[in-house]
């Protein structure tokens, strides 16, 4: 929770009218390299999320994730419905481990009913546009994918794309809060 990134994302928001919940998976706080097994990060996400309805129990909920935290999230979505979550974002979805393209990660978003952000870099190596663009493509009207230009996994830029990665990163949150705001219009009150 504490990555530069989920921290850049939490303030930007916040600077938008944008409330967010930050929690770490056990296998962070452990210290550990390894992640924590499906059952336990789903249960995680669904902890936090049950913990977001108790603070505030009158706001439209969106949940997703860095890399891990946004499969997990979609995993957990697809095996049953996440109460209340109108919508889920995917900062940098890993669809494949680099070096080793493939799909199968992405297989359990056809069992989820909730509209999808996929903010994606072009040269993010955890997940290859051309298995990710079909995907998404296959998703139909309730998956979006928004490309970042010249970006990794982690959503920056190498210094000869002409902008910096400030420059981008607003034009990312932008994006997010345009896409919370119609997927909340859409969903009514």
């Amino acid at each position: 929770m504490r990555h530069p990134l989920l921290s850049a994302v939490a303030d930007g928001l916040a600077e938008r009218g944008i409330a967010t919940l930050r929690y770490q998976f056990p296998y962070m706080e452990r210290g550990s390299r390894r992640p924590d097994p499906p059952r336990i990060a789903q249960a995680t996400v669904r902890a936090a999320l049950h913990a977001a309805r108790r603070l505030v129990p009158k706001i439209s909920l969106f949940a997703g994730g860095k890399s891990f935290g946004g499969r997990m999230t979609s995993e957990a979505q697809a095996e049953s419905p996440l109460p209340d979550v109108r919508g889920l974002v995917f900062l940098g979805f890993p669809l494949h481990p680099p070096g080793r393209p493939s799909d199968e990660r992405g297989a359990h978003l056809f069992n989820t009913q909730i509209p999808m952000l996929f903010l994606q870099g072009t040269r993010d190596d955890f997940a290859t546009l051309p298995l990710l663009r079909p995907l998404v493509q296959q998703l139909g009207a309730r998956a979006t994918l928004e490309l970042i230009d010249d970006a990794d996994h982690s959503l920056r830029v190498p210094k000869r794309a002409g902008r910096s990665n400030e420059e981008v990163f607003a034009g990312v949150l932008d994006t997010l809060t345009a896409w919370i705001e119609s997927v909340r219009v859409r969903a009514g009150p």
